[in-house]
């Protein structure tokens, strides 16, 4: 019988592996929480900044950092509890927002833009920040990536039920239990698989998610769970003008199809909606290439452009 894999252990080969970042800094929120921040690629190339999901960390875009850091300056950082951030005890979308204009203000020149891409929870982030002067100032362009800006616990379909009040309260426990996820055992790699990507998910994709998750401290877990059952981010979709593109899997059962159909109606600046057939809610894993070649399509219109406008 093998081994189960230690919860804390990264990806250990293949396009997963997380990549050395050329430097790695800690950047002061408003609050004054500490937070990791890697840098990758070369300094003077146009500047890419990926904010992770819900019990993820920038390992999780490890394939993206890859392939973008040939000719892309990749900005990515832990949020909050999550990674090599410590916990904190402010987990409300305020503070997502505070930490992104952070890390913008950190890393990027006065007046520099960026391609900001969030996945899931990093999704949200973008959302609660987009009326914040930093984010305004230095976003060019959105990628969202498996997301939603309310009624996320209502919508899910992790569990196999006819939508309503039960389906909502069993689902809400599950996503917020306390229980620890222990060792990545096949079993836990099943259930993980089930709840958040696609059938057809290849096992070295299961397995890079499974480290991952199963690395996030569960009382990290359960606080921001709490804040996520409770999200409604409406309004910042809605003052959100930076031009915005959205890529989805149509088999995320965490936040099904229907939020990024909502997204794309109610954005003011929407420049297309993606749905993956087969993929589920970790698109920047399971869909690796189709993610990297939107980033690069959205960082060649919005953000080299803009260099040249002001060459």
């Amino acid at each position: 019988m093998s081994r189960p894999v230690p919860a804390t252990a990264p990806a250990t080969d293949g396009r997963y592996v997380p990549p050395a970042p050329a430097r790695e800094l800690t950047v002061v929120s408003a609050d004054g929480a500490p937070l990791h921040v890697e840098v990758h690629g070369p300094e003077n190339a146009p500047p890419v900044v990926l904010s992770h999901g819900w019990t993820c960390s920038t390992a999780f875009w490890a394939a993206q950092i890859r392939d973008l850091a040939t000719d892309h300056r990749v900005i990515a950082y832990d949020q909050r509890g999550h990674g090599r951030s410590p916990a904190s005890s402010a987990c409300t979308t305020q503070a997502l927002a505070d930490d992104l204009e952070a890390v913008l203000a950190r890393t990027l020149a006065r007046g520099e833009k960026a391609l900001v891409v969030g996945h899931s929870m990093g999704g949200m982030t973008v959302m609660a920040a987009a009326t914040r002067p930093r984010f305004q100032e230095h976003a060019a362009a959105v990628l969202l990536c498996s997301t939603g800006s309310s009624r996320l616990v209502a919508e899910s379909r992790v569990v196999p039920m006819r939508a309503g009040r039960v389906r909502t309260w069993i689902t809400g426990h599950i996503l917020g239990s306390r229980a620890p996820l222990g060792p990545v055992t096949p079993v836990a790699k099943s259930i993980l698989k089930y709840a958040t990507m696609g059938a057809g998910s290849a096992p070295h994709m299961v397995e890079a998610c499974a480290r991952i998750v199963h690395a996030c401290p569960r009382a990290v877990r359960h606080a921001w769970a709490g804040v996520l059952a409770t999200l409604d981010l409406d309004h910042g979709v809605r003052e959100l003008h930076t031009p915005t593109a959205i890529v989805h899997g149509a088999s995320d059962r965490l936040t099904p199809p229907v939020h990024a159909r909502a997204l794309a109606a109610a954005l003011p600046a929407c420049v297309g909606l993606t749905e993956l057939t087969g993929v589920g809610h970790m698109t920047p894993i399971e869909a690796p290439d189709l993610v990297i070649g939107r980033i690069r399509e959205l960082v060649t219109t919005y953000v080299t452009a803009q260099i040249k406008e002001g060459a």
